[in-house]
């Protein structure tokens, strides 16, 4: 049968007939003179399993599968310390039938993976005459004589093991701080674009700012080079310091023209998706404002008028609950901050109140719910009270307070304007009998419920309202 070669080719095996051996190749070779230096473990090194610490935290950066990884962790487990030492050397002989059973693969597999070892430069073979890998131990353990994997090129290439595990350590904390930077420069966006909508500005350009953010988030997720990132993080910050800059010059135009900012939604920026950071099923009555107790004395038929808010139009500078707005700011001036100018109307303490549930951790849904059941305004004066609050004062959370008010405002069980009263009795001076100015304990001022003291409290108060000397 004729065969047709290639031109100038021919049919000889340059290599003659097949023998057996393994194959060489470069890597093999080079492998093999790695290993020809070997002179125990590395300087500042007292144990080989500091070696193979170093080599798994180069792995990665090596490009090593963890197939190859948990293969060179196998063998080190059939090395003892004076193989280690110099004088010794770091050869184990783990049967064929064995390494497929302990890394769970098949004949040719493990035979892959072996040359894998090699061409990675991690083990050197020693072949014995018969081609199988044995070995014997003197009476000290010493090895004698031994044929299989020599583990000795990992120990020579410590350094540079150590040297890649620096550069991956390095790069995965510039990732860490570039992946930080892109979560703030995304909430920064989403905050802009919110503050945006709730102030009625929504248009084209912020609808495409929120899809551009969302599209570069999404391909932030599949990148892993710290180049890549930092171009997409430095992207969303451009987009973030933009955007900032146009809501800050629409405000301006609107201030400018002597108006306020007037929300498209009529009952204000007070619904949305929120996560709880409270328990909803369980708020102790420490938690909770004055509310009336069956049976407790020095409480009027006027006052059950004010357990449910009346659904009425206030004037914007008239008083609720006997307040006005310049006297609830005194009495809560975290309400300050969100004020743009000292004498506010109630619509204006209102967006201020808020603004600041957000720093109380008071969620939208909330609030929202809150202004439904109190009515806006007396929403507003229960968020001043929470305010005024010391954080040790609550059992769980400011918005666990909150809710445990606005729970009690369902009921009718809540009484704000005691509660007021009382604020404005505590920054007054109390006198005793004889003109004398009283001591006050600040840990009576605490509002809670259940307690004959509470009850003696409530009395004070009610003569307070009354007129009663």
């Amino acid at each position: 049968m004729h065969t047709e070669t290639a031109p100038g080719g021919h049919t000889e095996r340059r290599g003659g007939r097949p023998t057996g051996l393994r194959r060489l190749s470069l890597a093999a070779l080079t492998t093999d003179r790695t290993a020809e230096g070997f002179a125990g473990l590395p300087d500042g090194l007292t144990m080989h399993g500091q070696l193979l610490a170093a080599f798994k935290a180069a792995a990665p950066r090596l490009g090593l599968s963890l197939r190859l990884v948990h293969a060179v962790d196998w063998l080190f487990r059939f090395t003892q310390p004076q193989d280690w030492g110099r004088g010794g050397r770091p050869i184990v002989w783990p049967s064929a039938s064995m390494q497929q059973e302990a890394l769970g693969l098949s004949p040719t597999r493990v035979k892959a993976l072996n040359r894998a070892l090699i061409e990675a430069g991690l083990v050197a073979m020693r072949d014995s005459p018969n081609g199988k890998r044995y070995g014997k131990r003197g009476p000290k353990g010493r090895i004698i004589e031994a044929y299989g994997f020599d583990l000795s090129p990992i120990a020579a290439r410590h350094a540079e093991f150590v040297q890649l595990a620096a550069e991956a350590k390095a790069e995965r904390e510039a990732l860490r701080r570039l992946r930080r930077r892109a979560t703030i420069a995304r909430n920064g966006i989403a905050q802009l674009v919110e503050t945006a909508i709730e102030f009625g500005f929504q248009d084209a350009e912020w609808t495409r700012l929120a899809s551009d953010t969302r599209a570069i988030t999404r391909a932030l997720r599949t990148m892993e080079r710290p180049e890549e990132v930092a171009l997409a993080v430095d992207n969303l910050e451009r987009r973030q310091l933009a955007a900032r800059e146009r809501l800050e010059n629409l405000l301006s135009g609107v201030a400018a023209q002597g108006r306020d900012p007037v929300s498209t939604d009529p009952k204000g920026a007070v619904f949305g998706p929120h996560q709880y950071t409270y328990k909803l099923s369980s708020y102790p009555h420490e938690d909770t404002v004055v509310a009336d107790t069956p049976g407790s004395s020095g409480i009027g038929e006027a006052d059950a008028s004010a357990r449910m808010p009346e659904r009425q139009e206030v004037p914007e500078r008239g008083r609720v609950l006997k307040f006005a707005p310049d006297e609830l700011i005194r009495l809560a001036p975290r309400l300050k901050l969100y004020l743009r100018r000292p004498d506010p109307s109630w619509p204006e303490l209102v967006d201020a109140a808020a603004m600041l549930r957000s720093d109380l951790d008071i969620s939208k849904s909330l609030w929202g719910e809150a202004c439904l059941t109190m009515g806006r305004e007396q929403a507003a004066i229960a968020i001043g009270i929470v305010s005024t609050k010391d954080p040790s004062h609550f059992r769980t959370t400011a918005g666990g307070y909150f809710h445990g008010m606005v729970a009690k405002a369902k009921m009718g069980e809540l009484n704000l304007d005691r509660t007021l009263w009382a604020l404005r009795r505590t920054g007054q001076p109390r006198t005793g009998r004889g003109g004398h100015q009283a001591r006050t304990d600040p840990a009576s001022r605490k509002l809670s419920v259940g307690s004959a003291g509470d009850h003696a409290h409530l009395h004070q108060l009610t003569d307070h309202r009354h007129g009663a000397s």
